[in-house]
């Protein structure tokens, strides 16, 4: 079995790698905020609309997932001519690393799904959708923007959501074209009827899908293995990946005294919402593919990310950082991989701000931790429902505090933070001042203390800008770190 430490070499690849995308693309909207009511019309929630967020579902989350966590992706579906596709074409346009090659249909509607969240629950999902077959001419159209992209990419996804891009001649075409090519085909299926996808590299239904795509049973490892069998040998398919909830993966390849059986545990500690958890699966597969990642690693890194995105809100995306926390979780101080870089950390002030929870910010050195600092700590996190502390880098400290500090280094520092129960998050920063992670972060209360005055506060002005306001935390008279080290040295 590879250990962590090769799995979290492998991410370094990632970046390397090109994948094709085709699909299914919707538009997902949010909107969240909080119940206090029952509507006076109907024995209904009312919900208190407090914010609203538009994404790309469907087949576009899974190049949004290619996105994060590096990779180079194409993006090859079918939009229509309506202010929801053009709103889905400006979206990729904005996105790192998505070349979009949309094909637009006439009188086609571009899906929309939008969900209704309050404090992490799903109330409602309302679809608009067409459910139809694409036009011969649509088809040839997604067909010709695939061959052209095929030579430049290692891997292709064929992403089936059931709305009528991937009907089965399509399909099929595709799939030869990509085997002629030499290029690998995944496919995260849809229905029961897998005959469309033969010949395809590897498969990725969920039990359900595995147990009606087969007629077996699929409840423990045994059965889920045998019907994984079965799959391959009725449509000829190199390997299935079976995602299996709070049970991991499965992941078997090859048949006859070749064949290799691999059940994977689920990762997730804590499970807030499975949406996009499959595509996120495929997209993770698919770009350590692309990067010449074997499989079975390419499936535990699958594993590993499906285990970070259902512990956050809304179809999520899963960054190389989170993976890397992640495969080293068990050598942190603290149960949970509280340390991290920015861009997860926006993400998840977004999940906690979807849950309508205020956030706090503070900084600092923090080395040697003492009393004061605690004090500090707990009066902050009084002020907010999560407190995210921003801890200076090795290399800052060394130029605010001088020579011969700091006496910790970053991960010690980092690992003790994230070890109080007052804390519930740390990011590194590598500046003399937090001001771009406040920019970033935009927290409701920002947090020093009172040995600075309001007007000096780094960040203060900017929070007080968009109604947040500032907190000058009382201190706890005789503890300082230089003091205490300057005793040490007597």
């Amino acid at each position: 079995m590879t250990d962590h430490s090769t799995l979290a070499a492998h991410l370094e690849r990632l970046a390397g790698g090109r994948v094709l995308c085709v699909g299914d693309v919707m538009l997902d909207r949010y909107l969240s905020g909080e119940v206090e009511r029952i509507s006076p019309e109907a024995p209904v929630p009312v919900l208190k609309v407090a914010a609203e967020e538009a994404m790309l579902g469907g087949a576009g989350n899974v190049v949004r997932n290619l996105s994060a966590l590096g990779a180079e992706a194409v993006f090859a579906a079918v939009v229509g001519d309506d202010a929801a596709g053009r709103e889905v074409a400006a979206l990729l346009a904005g996105a790192r690393g998505i070349e979009a090659r949309l094909v637009v249909e006439k009188g086609r509607m571009t899906g929309i799904k939008t969900r209704l969240i309050a404090a992490s629950q799903h109330l409602l999902r309302a679809d608009r959708e067409t459910l139809a077959p694409i036009a011969g001419r649509t088809r040839g159209a997604l067909m010709r923007a695939v061959a052209e992209a095929l030579p430049g990419v290692g891997v292709m996804v064929l992403s089936d959501y059931g709305k009528g891009v991937l009907g089965a001649p399509l399909t099929r075409a595709l799939i030869a074209a990509a085997r002629e090519a030499g290029k690998r085909v995944i496919v995260d299926p849809k229905g029961s009827d897998y005959r469309r996808y033969r010949g395809a590299s590897v498969i990725t239904p969920n039990r359900r899908e595995l147990a009606a795509a087969t007629g077996l049973a699929t409840g423990s490892d045994e059965e889920v293995a045998a019907a994984s069998r079965r799959l391959m040998e009725r449509i000829g398919v190199d390997a299935v990946l079976a995602t299996r909830g709070g049970d991991g993966m499965t992941l078997v390849v090859g048949a006859g005294r070749r064949e290799t059986v691999r059940h994977l545990r689920a990762e997730a500690r804590e499970v807030f919402d499975v949406s996009g958890a499959g595509d996120t699966v495929v997209a993770t597969l698919a770009a350590a593919l692309a990067a010449g990642v074997p499989l079975a690693d390419a499936a535990r890194l699958a594993n590993v990310a499906a285990g970070i995105v259902v512990g956050k809100v809304g179809t999520a995306v899963a960054h190389p950082d989170e993976l890397v926390h992640a495969l080293h979780a068990r050598d942190l101080l603290t149960g949970e991989a509280k340390v991290m870089a920015l861009a997860p950390a926006v993400e998840r002030l977004a999940t906690w701000r979807r849950s309508g929870l205020k956030v706090g910010f503070t900084n600092g050195c923090f080395d040697l931790l003492h009393p004061g600092h605690v004090s500090l700590l707990a009066q902050a996190r009084a002020a907010c429902d999560r407190l995210v502390v921003g801890l200076n880098s090795d290399a800052s400290v060394a130029r605010l505090k001088g020579r011969g500090r700091p006496i910790q280094g970053e991960a010690a520092r980092a690992a003790v933070l994230a070890s109080l129960a007052t804390v519930d998050l740390v990011v590194i920063f590598a500046e003399d001042t937090p001001i771009r992670l406040i920019e970033a972060l935009r927290p409701d209360v920002l947090v020093k203390g009172s040995d600075y005055r309001l007007d000096e506060v780094v960040g203060g002005d900017l929070v007080r800008s968009y109604g947040g306001r500032v907190l000058l935390a009382e201190l706890v008279a005789g503890h300082s770190t230089s003091a205490t080290i300057a005793r040490m040295a007597k």
